[in-house]
């Protein structure tokens, strides 16, 4: 199994990255964890626009779907091939609908649904995909929003992906003995404290060592934070290896 960081900046995206999306292979199945701003354009340096098999949206944030109204163009409008086969997109209730009003001008209101084939996520799903077996639980966050964990199912590896979250159970629990863990570090600990909004680098690293990962990976870092402060916050309370994502970097599994 195979992890490519298409983007990584939190909010919106930094002069060095896209916003958050992550592309998980596996035995020729592509898997696109969330399409934030600027993701789509990064994903054609990993991945053909039409090789994707599925897409999983964690929630409706700008910075984690709005790139679909674009991968919605290059679908629906191909002229070379014809209008592409409907696409699973899994994502919180209500997901074509946001799609389609932040497009503002679809052809018709069931026009994405043409060329994506819509499936709601609920906490504790668990679904294939191809070689995988994909389990979501829900996050706290300030809208419906969903962490990942991506099994392969041959070898039996695993990673978590948090979406955005506070600190929950939830993601120690779906998180547990992961091979790599993807955690949001959005906040800086001692200058931001909201509940149910965001991790900061120390909560990422509790969360990891609670849960017992082999890796951690610090990820959705804002422009306007220092991601050294969350990388030496979290080595301070993980034992395992930490790292920040990086536009671009893969992982093996």
């Amino acid at each position: 199994m195979k992890l490519t960081v298409v983007g990584c900046s939190g909010s919106f995206p930094s002069a060095e990255s896209a916003c958050s999306s992550y592309l998980v292979e596996a035995d020729g199945y592509r898997l696109l964890l969330d399409m934030g701003n600027g993701a789509l354009g990064e994903l054609q340096r990993h991945s053909g626009l039409y090789d994707l098999d599925a897409i999983a949206l964690s929630h409706l944030h700008p910075d984690h779907c709005i790139d679909m109204c674009g991968y919605f163009v290059a679908r629906y409008y191909r002229h070379e091939g014809g209008r592409c086969e409907p696409i699973p997109v899994y994502g919180p209730r209500g997901t074509e609908r946001r799609l389609t009003v932040a497009y503002g001008d679809t052809p018709s209101d069931s026009a994405m649904s043409e060329v994506f084939d819509f499936r709601t996520l609920t906490a504790g799903a668990v679904f294939e995909l191809g070689p995988f077996t994909v389990r979501t639980d829900e996050v706290a966050h300030p809208v419906e929003s969903y962490a990942f964990r991506v099994t392969h199912r041959e070898s039996g590896r695993s990673l978590v992906y948090s979406g955005d979250t506070g600190r929950c159970g939830a993601l120690t629990e779906l998180a547990r003995g992961a091979g790599l863990f993807l955690c949001e570090a959005s906040f800086t600990d001692g200058k931001e404290s909201i509940p149910d909004l965001h991790l900061n680098g120390r909560e990422a690293g509790v969360c990891a060592q609670e849960a017992g990962v082999e890796r951690l990976v610090l990820t959705h870092v804002p422009p306007w934070t220092d991601a050294k402060v969350n990388l030496r916050d979290a080595k301070d309370v993980f034992e395992g290896p930490v790292e920040l994502a990086r536009a671009g970097a893969v992982y093996e599994l």
